[in-house]
């Protein structure tokens, strides 16, 4: 990943953002304005540096900016904890550049212990990811949850490359739309802490290639926290099935994630999950009885 390209075009994205008023800044002339957002001049005027300063910034250079000029940017251009994270994850990759090529992310081992505890987790989805959204480890009622992108997909089974290029994704996610605009921000967060990352800039290199809502999406250069919400699912078994999710960094196997989904007791989505419970039993059941080499 090109750290000062990404800089440049994410400065550029989160300016064009927002408005004069949206700043507090008064409006001059007629109205029409050259560029969408605000100017560089009026980004320079709201982080407090010289105009000359800012446009070096948003050329790339943010390797020798401070904290200060870090947060008087994220200030100026509004950023949530997401946008403000990354730009301070993009800065001190260009100052340890060049960055180190691996591919450490994409390979952490899932330790037995995790292992152990998926397992425990018999009434709730769960599985573990890497921050190139590889599933690693997952579950029996997890795996039954994802149950199409266990089908005929390489191992391990990728979220985003379902997503983009198997068809049935479309219909697995009901809000497809909504559900790849939050790969994608996940997908650049990743890139923004791990520019040195050889699996993941290539699984984003085939997705460019060969998806054009990823290519457009992509260049949003939109990042986003996913630590908690409801996700909605068209299973085969259950039909729609809409679970609250929460996702939990693991501070002590990094670059790890575990999410869990659940449903309030007593709801017709509790009937679901456990409606998926019977199914993921009874198929499992089957596959073993018809695999005598299974057991």
């Amino acid at each position: 990943m090109d750290t000062a390209h990404e800089i440049r075009e994410f400065l550029a994205t989160r300016r064009a953002k927002i408005t004069p008023q949206q700043a507090g800044l008064p409006a001059f002339g007629n109205g029409k304005r050259r560029v969408p957002g605000l100017r560089r001049e009026e980004v320079a005027l709201l982080a407090g540096v010289s105009i000359d300063y800012y446009v070096r910034l948003e050329r790339g250079q943010l390797a020798g900016a401070s904290e200060e000029v870090l947060d008087a940017l994220s200030r100026a251009l509004q950023l949530d904890d997401a946008e403000r994270a990354h730009l301070y994850d993009l800065a001190a990759a260009q100052r340890r550049r060049p960055p180190r090529r691996t591919a450490r992310k994409s390979k952490t081992a899932v330790p037995a212990s995790l292992t152990r505890v998926l397992e425990s987790m018999t009434d709730t989805p769960a599985f573990i990811r890497n921050g190139r959204l590889d599933i690693l480890a997952v579950n029996p009622l997890g795996r039954a949850l994802y149950a199409p992108l266990f089908t005929g997909s390489a191992r391990p089974v990728n979220i985003a490359r379902f997503q983009f290029l198997n068809p049935t994704s479309r219909d697995f996610f009901p809000d497809w739309n909504a559900s790849v605009n939050t790969t994608v921000s996940l997908l650049r967060t990743e890139a923004g802490r791990a520019p040195g990352d050889t699996d993941l800039t290539g699984l984003i290199g085939e997705l460019v290639t060969r998806s054009d809502e990823f290519r457009t999406a992509w260049a949003k250069h939109n990042v986003r926290l996913h630590h908690t919400g409801r996700k909605a699912f068209h299973h085969p078994a259950t039909g729609v099935i809409t679970l609250d999710f929460d996702a939990m960094e693991l501070p002590a196997h990094p670059g790890l994630t575990l999410t869990a989904y659940s449903a309030e007791p007593g709801t017709s989505e509790d009937d679901a999950l456990r409606l998926l419970a019977s199914w993921a039993a009874s198929d499992h059941e089957q596959t073993h009885t018809a695999d005598p080499a299974s057991f």
